[in-house]
């Protein structure tokens, strides 16, 4: 079902080569020697969670932009808007521990081509609410049901990159191919924040939009559904693989609850994903208070996101050489808080875009490029329990403190009755209050990181003992041909 046949074939295959080699090599000890071998195939796993990844976003973040003629085109109120965001984070939390259990216990091959679908059906349901159906009432119930649909789909994307690298990347490549998965997300966003406000132009352009996201949907439901054959290699490319997701799965949500580090950092970044969602999803309508127009918001929201896969790739590389998670996600935590205090005082000024701009960068800079150095940093906290495991509480983290953090800005917010600079519309909200407390939330919880949080990496540990121990044979047998760093056709 997930290619174990395959695998296990291919394994046997080059276990009895071996054996004629090394003749009475006990099997633990040949498994060692065989574990280090990569696999080009990897880079198409790749490629297709990142599309998959990217597609999510774009759907997810598709009505934030041009709230204002969402709002009017749907029939409905801004708040209603915002449930279109507000549902990513509300599904995801039940689904989580069933999404955690999935990728652990069923496969990476299972997961994504389930959440590929789903991701298809909910942006094609999207686009037939509003292209087809000429009942204005229907629109947004049609639209809801679509991105709910695409809701369940991201749990089962976003919790794969560390999956993904673990199964199928070296030590010496699992930040970098984790990186440039997890970057994938707020790529999808930076395409929404750009494409949204240059195709809607005017109300009547929604379902064209909906059209625009749908296409590419389709197309990687294709490539996901044919071209993911195996949900692992057939041999493992590091000595953590072979175990990966060793710990049963409620067994490991117990170790989970029970590791003082990693329920710091569960608690402490999911503060920071909840303070990226909130400025993702009012972003645009923070900024037209004070005369920003929706060109400038996508603008501001292109340059947060692509500072961040900028900041995300460096550190990426940087950790996966010198392996500091602590360190690297402690300076990055701090610096991204100062960023969202900065965006908190001068989101309040108008006619300062180089201000808002820059502070965009700065927030997107040091907040988005630790998230991937996190998922791993998660995995090192916690071996030997599955990274979907791992990851994945930190994500319902994000998302229970997002929602929560969404529901508080938004009741802190006050009606204006008369702003002459505005360019929302009808619904003018003061932003000062709600801006000023996600400052100081993120401010506080970054203060507990930065003085609570300490750990040894396990995974990294476990690693260099297998090493030894393989090393060890490999100088008693001269007659083996090591494989570390071989990369075969598939």
């Amino acid at each position: 079902m997930e290619g174990g046949d395959e695998n296990q074939e291919n394994r046997a295959e080059v276990q009895t080569v071996c054996a004629g080699v090394i003749p009475g090599l006990p099997n633990t000890e040949l498994k060692k020697l065989l574990s280090f071998k990569v696999y080009k195939r990897r880079w198409f796993v790749l490629v297709v969670l990142c599309l998959l990844n990217c597609s999510n976003a774009t759907l997810w973040l598709s009505f934030a932009p041009v709230a204002d003629q969402s709002a009017r085109y749907l029939q409905v109120g801004l708040e209603q808007v915002n449930w279109l965001s507000i549902i990513y984070m509300i599904v995801a939390i039940p689904l989580s521990f069933a999404t955690s259990w999935m990728l652990d216990v069923l496969g990476l091959r299972i997961t994504l081509i389930l959440g590929a679908w789903l991701n298809m059906f909910g942006a094609l349901v999207r686009f037939l609410g509003t292209g087809i159906s000429t009942d204005p009432a229907a629109r947004f119930p049609l639209v809801m049901f679509g991105q709910t649909l695409a809701a369940i789909a991201q749990p089962l994307v976003i919790f794969t990159p560390a999956k993904m690298a673990a199964l199928w990347f070296p030590d010496n490549q699992r930040a970098t191919a984790n990186t440039i998965a997890s970057m994938a997300n707020p790529l999808g966003m930076l395409l929404a924040s750009i494409l949204s406000p240059w195709m809607t132009q005017t109300t009547g352009d929604i379902p064209d939009l909906l059209l625009a996201y749908a296409v590419p949907a389709c197309i990687i439901c294709f490539l996901a559904t044919v071209g993911l054959r195996s949900s692992s290699p057939p041999t493992p490319p590091s000595a953590s693989a072979e175990s990966s997701g060793s710990e049963p799965f409620v067994q490991g949500i117990k170790l989970l609850l029970n590791n003082r580090a990693y329920l710091v950092l569960m608690l402490c970044f999911g503060s920071g994903i909840a303070a990226f969602t909130c400025f993702s999803t009012l972003l645009e309508q923070i900024l037209c208070v004070q005369g920003y127009s929706n060109e400038f918001a996508g603008l501001c929201g292109a340059l947060f996101i692509v500072f961040g896969i900028v900041g995300a790739g460096a550190l990426g590389l940087i950790v996966d050489k010198t392996k500091k998670f602590i360190e690297a996600t402690k300076i990055n935590l701090s610096l991204s808080a100062v960023a969202c205090i900065a965006f908190s005082v001068v989101s309040l000024m108008p006619q300062q875009k180089v201000a808002v701009a820059v502070v965009c960068s700065l927030f997107g800079f040091f907040g988005f490029s630790i998230y991937p150095v996190v998922m791993e940093l998660a995995v090192e906290c916690t071996y030997p329990v599955g990274e979907a495991t791992s990851s994945g509480l930190i994500f319902v983290s994000g998302q229970v403190q997002s929602f929560l953090y969404i529901v508080l800005l938004q009741a802190l917010s006050k009606r204006l009755a008369d702003s002459p600079l505005s360019t929302c519309g009808d619904a003018v909200l003061s932003w000062k209050v709600p801006m000023l407390v996600l400052g100081g939330l993120t401010c506080a919880f970054s203060c507990v990181f930065v003085l609570f949080f300490n750990t040894r990496y396990r995974r990294l540990e476990a690693e260099e003992q297998a090493t030894y121990r393989t090393n060890t044979i490999n100088s008693s047998t001269p007659e083996s041909t090591p494989s570390e760093g071989k990369d075969p056709t598939d």
